[in-house]
């Protein structure tokens, strides 16, 4: 049943030719022609015939050429310079091998859950860090955060990097820069002999440096320099006497930081493509780090002794709020927990891929 206009809005569009409001379809009339819905009937959009369905192209995101790919990037993530560094420095001041187990469980219970939420998500909204919020408009304020928490993270991070950098090139000469005094950046307390590890209770004794044997009490070393210490503090820090001197621009790190930059650039500038083909050297690389430490570690002097106090735990420091702090704090670094890079690398994957496998 047909039925009959009651507005002068309806005359007027059946008069043109035009379709009718999209909530008279399927609607059954009443006296003095008022429509009554039909609570089965199906509200369809409304469509001019003249110009009929309007398609909204949508660009579809690029995806990872291989899945290989998405997981070294994962495992580049997990696997950096907060487990190379920090982990070892952790382990030590938490009481040894008894900080693994709040480390594993909270890995289990907060780690592992939160790193394959933040790859879910970002797969099924096919968005970044900010955009993939969307999914819930009152907690779109986390997409920004996070993106304020990487920004101050990358101002520090990134000289990490340039400090490699810096020590890379200096180490292709022939005599390394911190291995001896007499530059331009060493002071009068700087000196080659400097093992203070072999001076038991300042007594004098045989101190080996730059392969010779001398004979120097201890006490004199009391306020002597090594020469590492003062590559580092006036050569690469360039450190000033305080905040009233603020120093000079150290052009040579400056062309560190630009070069750190344009490397980072060119690894990320095709998107996944190019960070594809990085991840693979990224990942693996750092294997390759530790097990040279390793191998290097485990010949040095007192490394039985330490290996025993990493493996015998410490169980007083179980009742320590910090231990567990550290090792919350440690996962969410390694992991890169909380920081939209994860939702980004997952947003690369197909629709249907099985993250969780």
């Amino acid at each position: 049943m047909r039925s009959i206009p009651s507005t002068p809005k309806e005359k007027n569009a059946e008069k043109d030719g035009l379709p009718r409001a999209p909530e008279m379809e399927g609607a059954e009339t009443s006296g003095g022609g008022e429509a009554i819905p039909d609570e089965k009937a199906v509200i369809a959009p409304l469509v001019v015939p003249a110009m009929g369905p309007v398609k909204i192209p949508i660009p579809e995101r690029e995806t990872w050429t291989r899945q290989m790919d998405f997981i070294m990037s994962c495992v580049g993530f997990a696997v950096g310079l907060g487990n190379v560094w920090r982990f070892p420095y952790l382990c030590y001041k938490n009481g040894g091998g008894v900080f693994l187990i709040p480390y594993l469980l909270i890995v289990f219970v907060g780690g592992i859950p939160v790193f394959f939420l933040e790859i879910a998500l970002g797969q099924f909204m096919k968005q970044g860090g900010i955009a993939a919020w969307n999914i819930a408009p009152l907690f779109k304020g986390l997409g920004f955060a996070s993106m304020v928490i990487v920004f101050f993270c990358n101002t520090y991070y990134i000289m990490i990097l340039v400090w490699g950098l810096y020590y890379l090139v200096h180490s292709f000469t022939n005599t390394l820069p911190w291995a001896t005094c007499g530059h331009s950046w060493n002071t009068k307390e700087c000196t080659e002999v400097f093992r203070l590890d072999q001076c038991i209770n300042g007594t004098s004794g045989n101190l080996s440096g730059s392969g010779n044997v001398y004979n120097i009490s201890c006490d004199a070393l009391a306020n002597k320099r090594s020469p590492v210490m003062e590559f580092w503090e006036k050569k690469v820090l360039q450190i000033s006497s305080g905040l009233g001197e603020p120093g000079q621009l150290n052009w040579q790190m400056i062309l560190c930081l630009l070069a750190t930059w344009i490397i980072v650039y060119f690894c990320i500038w095709k998107g996944v493509k190019s960070t594809g083909k990085v991840v693979y050297f990224t990942a693996l690389f750092p294997y390759l780090v530790l097990i040279v430490l390793l191998a290097h570690g485990v010949t040095l002097p007192g490394a039985l002794d330490g290996i025993v106090y990493y493996l015998k735990p410490n169980w007083s420091k179980l009742a320590e709020a910090q231990v567990w702090i550290d090792a919350g704090t440690q996962i969410f670094f390694s992991y890169a927990i909380g920081l939209g890079a994860l939702t980004a690398l997952g947003s690369y994957n197909r629709f249907h891929n099985n993250c969780y496998r």
